[in-house]
């Protein structure tokens, strides 16, 4: 039987496991990734591993989203991450430099080989046939000990393309499209495979926009064939000695197929608060637009940015609308500027902004009021833009830009012919002097730690039972966004888990804080697809740091159900939903911690006598982890017994 392009790169990188769907599976890594709000984290925590050397092939530290040096944390963190890169053999990118995806697409990525970051759209790299997962931080400096990755088996599901994009649609709509078919939670537990003869009509900048993407359907990553394409951009980034042709087998089978006809789509948006709130264009017309936001690791390519500039070329925005354009790269931005690409944005009326995530995080460029703005980006959560009644809808660059122009939502049908679609070009200009590449020893480099970086607790050990009370009872679709908001303020604190842990859902309930620091412990009671979004660690070592001892919830996102199990909170999930009307906020749980067995259902009882089933699905191995107070206790333990 064939193989598919998923099942070839796990069979290459397995070092355990069954690969039944479903089954843990432990991967080699070959490449890791951080950026500076999850990095300095994850290497206080390779450093507690004590090793010399990172032990991957390629490990690079990218700064991209704390970049507004509002004070001294900041730039200490980038001091630290700069040193310690020095330090241990990682690749440094400077702030400025560019967006972690986009730069790794540009200068690192390769075919074929296993990538884990501490960002959740880290498959990016899946637009090159990368197998490019979204991690904890704490699982990505395991990885750069050379310790193995270990995820369930995904399900494959094959993404059947036909046709080609024609008039305003595009790559962008094809993920909007996906996410409103399937919706945010449709990808758990899956890989998305794109095939078919439509594949070779898309660029790679375009295929990277919807692996990008695809972290909204909740999956375990999305890839791209490495193909002819593929070869091209490796060439035209001056990387052709990376390139190997992957393809799946002609009698591949996959668990799944799903078909899109490239040439039915036409331009899609995804309206307030969640991605996969899908609806075309033309059904808004008429919407007024305060905002329009354009760049993002999802659309802030070569080629989104140059559609953009030719549409607003000999045009004005409307001053009613401000309009953000924030480059991918530097690379990018030399491209734009030999061109004569700069020129058209700026006198149009947009801003151009620095080559970071940005607003994505709402780091700056926030909406006004009440505003509607509409962003490039791939997450509309509530909140994330850094204006809490703002309404953020997402949409590609063309359609961003040419809504821009008319200051409202418009019909497609109105906007009249787009422009050529972008090819880079043969030459591209190289930015890979700016990267600070490690010394072959760096035993000798000093890692500077600033007053705000403080070192990771030591959690003590599971109880043999747990008796605490809920102190936070949440609904559906809760985002890490809601557990612990972005926005410079707090994301200034990621490495400083007691000063940011005051902002657990600080947004949702104001007391929660104050509950737990006087419980001292607690349980979180939520419902369907709890902890979606970003990898943000700290979502789950704030909590923990609070007395957080269990989630028991109706189901989990992937991630965020990984680091709950690497800092040692005990996830549940109810068997009976209707237990969750039951629970109250203040209700007493007893959960007979120690005598849980891989597998088995957990029976809960209520200070009143009620008893709730609760569904373990935990591994041998994530129970040991759990049992031992975390990952870093359990690495630990094992180590010392050798």
């Amino acid at each position: 039987m064939g193989k598919n392009i998923t099942q070839k790169i796990i069979k290459a990188h397995l070092l355990g496991g069954q690969t039944v769907p479903g089954q843990e599976i432990d991967l080699r890594i070959d490449q890791t990734l951080t950026q500076d709000a999850t990095g300095t984290m994850a290497y206080l925590q390779f450093e507690a591993i004590g090793l010399d050397r990172v032990r991957t092939d390629l490990s690079v530290s990218y700064v991209d989203h704390n970049t507004l040096q509002m004070g001294f944390r900041n730039p200490d963190d980038h001091r630290y991450l700069r040193t310690v890169a020095q330090r241990y053999g990682v690749v440094f990118s400077p702030p400025g430099t560019g967006i972690c995806h986009q730069l790794h697409l540009e200068n690192f990525g390769k075919p074929g080989t296993t990538l884990i970051g501490s960002d959740s759209h880290t498959p990016t790299a899946g637009g090159i046939g990368a197998l490019a997962m979204g991690a904890g931080g704490l699982s990505v400096a395991l990885a750069m000990a050379g310790e193995p990755y270990s995820i369930p088996m995904p399900k494959v599901v094959k993404v059947n393309l036909t046709g080609r994009l024609q008039g305003w649609a595009a790559a962008k709509d094809v993920i909007l499209h996906l996410l409103g078919l399937l919706t945010v939670k449709g990808g758990v537990g899956k890989v998305f495979e794109y095939a078919g003869p439509g594949v070779a009509t898309l660029t790679v900048p375009e295929r990277a926009t919807i692996t990008n993407m695809g972290a909204e359907l909740g999956a375990t990553t999305s890839i791209f064939p490495s193909d002819a394409q593929t070869e091209r951009f490796m060439k035209q980034m001056g990387r052709p000695q990376d390139f190997v042709e992957l393809v799946a087998d002609e009698d591949a089978q996959y668990d799944e197929v799903v078909d899109i006809d490239l040439s039915a789509l036409e331009p899609l948006v995804a309206q307030p608060h969640m991605p996969d709130q899908v609806v075309p264009v033309r059904e808004l017309a008429g919407l007024k637009i305060d905002q329009c936001a354009i760049g993002s690791c999802t659309n802030s390519s070569y080629s989104d940015l140059k559609t953009t500039a030719l549409i607003l070329k000999d045009k004005r925005i409307p001053v009613e609308t401000d309009v953000l354009v924030s480059p991918g790269s530097k690379q990018v931005v030399k491209m734009l500027a030999a061109e004569n690409l700069i020129e058209p944005l700026l006198d149009a009326g947009a801003r151009l902004m620095e080559c970071t995530c940005g607003p994505c995080i709402g780091m700056g460029g926030s909406p006004v009021s009440a505003g509607v703005s509409v962003r490039t980006f791939n997450r509309n959560f509530e909140g994330r833009s850094g204006t809490q009644d703002a309404k953020i809808y997402l949409a590609s660059a063309e359609t961003a830009a040419r809504l821009a122009l008319d200051g409202q939502f418009t019909d497609p049908a109105t906007w009249g012919e787009r422009p050529e679609r972008v090819e880079l070009p043969e030459s591209v200009p190289s930015i890979r002097d700016l990267f600070l590449f490690p010394p072959e020893d760096g035993s000798d480099v000093d890692v500077v730690r600033g007053p705000n970086i403080v070192a990771l607790e030591r959690f003590e050990a599971l109880p043999d039972t747990i008796e605490a009370d809920v102190l936070l009872k949440v609904e559906d679709n809760i985002t890490t966004d809601h557990i612990l908001p972005a926005g410079p303020q707090i994301t200034a604190l990621r490495s400083n888990i007691p000063a940011i842990s005051e902002y657990i859902f600080s947004r949702v309930d104001e007391g929660f804080v104050p509950r737990m620091k006087e419980a001292g412990k607690g349980v979180i009671l939520g419902g369907e697809n709890y902890g979606q979004g970003s990898s943000r660690e700290h979502a789950a070592l704030g909590p923990r740091h609070l007395g957080v001892k269990a989630v028991l919830v109706k189901s989990l996102a992937r991630i965020h159900r990984a680091n709950l199990v690497n800092f040692g909170i005990l996830p549940l999930l109810l068997e009976n939903p209707d237990d969750y009307d039951l629970l109250k906020q203040g209700t007493t749980l007893t959960i007979p911690a120690r005598d849980i067995k891989p597998g088995q259902s957990v029976d809960l009882t209520t200070d009143s006598g009620h008893m709730v089933r609760a569904i373990n699905d935990l591994t041998e191995k994530e129970l040991e982890i759990i049992q031992s107070g975390g990952l870093l206790n359990a690495v630990r333990d094992r180590q010392s017994r050798q």
